[in-house]
C-alpha cells in the first residue's frame, strides 16, 4: 500500500471561551492521505495562535510531494520525511506539518487506535483544565465548581504574571471550591524565572499541588534541574518540547517528574509513542497535552497510568468541528474509547 496523494485544508475555529484577548480562535488543518488501494486516512494538526498558513504551505509544498509514492508505513515514512524536512527546523512548523500526515496514516488501521498501539486500559481519568489567567476570581471559582460538579478527579489552573500573593489567593479559592479530595495542578506557562519559581512554589505547596507545569522557559534545561532539586512539588514539562532528543535531555538530566508531549507538536502519533517509551525507561509518567479526543486514545495505550486534559469548552466536540459522534466519551470523570476504525475522528 503506497501513498498516492496528501491533501489539506485550513479552517478557523472560533473559541466559545477565548484564551485571552489575543487568542479567540484556533487554526485547524485537516488532512487526507489517499493510497493506491483506494483507502483514505484522515489526519489533522492544530495551532492556537499563529502559524496556520505556514503549516498548510509546508504540507502542500514539502510534505505532500515527498510522501507521494512512499509505502504507507508511519514509522518508516516519519523518519524519512523528518530527515528531509528538518532543514526547515527540527520542530514547530516542521513537526506540526508532519503530524497531519502521521495521524492520517494511523487512521488507516483497521482496528481502533488504542488497540493498534496496544491497549493497556479501558478508561482514563480526565482533569479539568482552564485557560483562565484572565478570569476574575469569581469566574475562576465558578469554573472550579463546574469541574467539581462534573466529578472530575483533578483540575488545573493558570498562575504567573501577577504577584505571588494574588496567585495564592486564586489557587486557594480553587482548592476550597474543589475540596481536599481532588488533585490540584497549576500551570505557569513559562512566566517565572528561577528565583520567582522557587518562591512561588514554596508559597503554593501547602495547597497540595499535584504538579507545577512549565514553571520556567521551556528550553532552559539547567534551570529546570536546579528547580527540581530545590522543591518538593513535582515538575511537569513538555508541551513546548518538540523532539524525542529534547525529551531525552530533560529525562536524562533529572529535570522533570511528568512529561506532557502534545501529539501534533511532536510530529504525530509515531514520535509521541517513542517519547512515551523513553519516559517509561525513566519511570516518568506521560500526561498528554490537550486534544482529548485523540490524547485519550493514546493514554489508553501508555505504559504508565495517565490523565487526559480537557480544557473547558475547547475539545473538538465542544467546538462543533466533528461530524458524527466523538470517538471518546467522558462521564463521571473518566474517558472511555468507543468502537471505531483508526482514530475515528471525522471533521466537518
Amino acid at each position: 500500500m503506497k501513498i498516492v496523494d496528501l491533501r489539506a485544508r485550513l479552517r478557523r475555529v472560533p473559541l466559545a471561551r477565548p484564551w485571552g484577548v489575543d487568542i479567540t480562535e484556533h487554526s485547524l488543518i485537516v488532512s487526507e492521505v489517499l493510497t493506491d488501494d483506494w483507502r483514505v486516512g484522515i489526519g489533522f494538526t492544530w495551532t492556537p495562535r499563529i502559524g496556520g498558513e505556514a503549516i498548510l504551505a509546508m504540507l502542500e509544498h514539502e510534505v505532500a510531494p515527498a510522501a507521494r509514492g512512499l509505502p504507507a508505513a508511519p514509522g518508516a515514512i516519519w523518519d524519512r520525511l523528518w530527515g528531509r524536512l528538518r532543514e526547515a527546523g527540527a520542530g514547530g512548523v516542521t513537526t506540526l506539518a508532519l503530524a497531519a500526515l502521521d495521524i492520517a496514516l494511523w487512521d488507516l488501521e483497521e482496528r481502533g487506535l488504542a488497540d493498534a498501539l496496544g491497549r493497556r486500559r479501558d478508561t482514563v481519568p480526565v482533569y479539568g483544565s482552564g485557560v483562565n489567567r484572565h478570569y476574575e476570581l469569581d469566574a475562576l471559582v465558578a469554573q472550579a465548581r463546574r469541574w467539581a460538579a462534573a466529578a472530575l478527579p483533578a483540575v488545573k489552573v493558570k498562575v504567573g504574571g501577577r504577584p505571588i500573593s494574588e496567585d495564592f489567593e486564586r489557587v486557594s479559592a480553587v482548592r476550597d471550591a474543589i475540596g481536599p479530595g481532588a488533585e490540584l495542578m497549576v500551570d505557569a506557562n513559562q512566566l517565572w524565572d528561577l528565583p520567582t519559581a522557587r518562591r512561588a512554589i514554596a508559597a503554593l505547596a501547602p495547597l497540595g499541588l499535584h504538579w507545577v507545569e512549565e514553571p520556567l522557559p521551556a528550553d532552559d534545561l539547567q534551570a529546570h534541574v536546579s528547580l527540581r532539586a530545590a522543591v518538593d512539588v513535582p515538575i511537569a514539562v513538555g508541551e513546548n518540547l518538540y523532539t524525542t532528543y529534547r525529551f531525552r535531555d530533560f529525562l536524562a538530566a533529572g529535570a522533570c517528574d511528568v512529561v506532557q508531549p502534545n501529539v501534533v507538536r511532536v510530529g504525530g502519533i509515531t514520535p509521541f509513542m517513542r517519547i512515551a517509551e523513553l519516559a517509561h525507561a525513566y519511570d516518568v509518567p506521560v500526561m498528554p497535552h490537550l486534544l482529548p479526543e485523540l490524547s485519550g486514545q493514546l493514554a489508553c495505550a501508555l505504559p504508565l497510568p495517565a490523565m487526559v486534559e480537557d480544557v473547558e469548552d475547547a475539545s473538538f466536540t465542544a467546538l462543533g468541528v466533528l461530524t458524527g459522534p466523538s470517538p471518546v466519551a467522558v462521564a463521571g470523570g473518566l474517558l472511555r474509547v468507543g468502537e471505531h476504525r483508526g482514530h475515528g475522528l471525522r471533521f466537518a
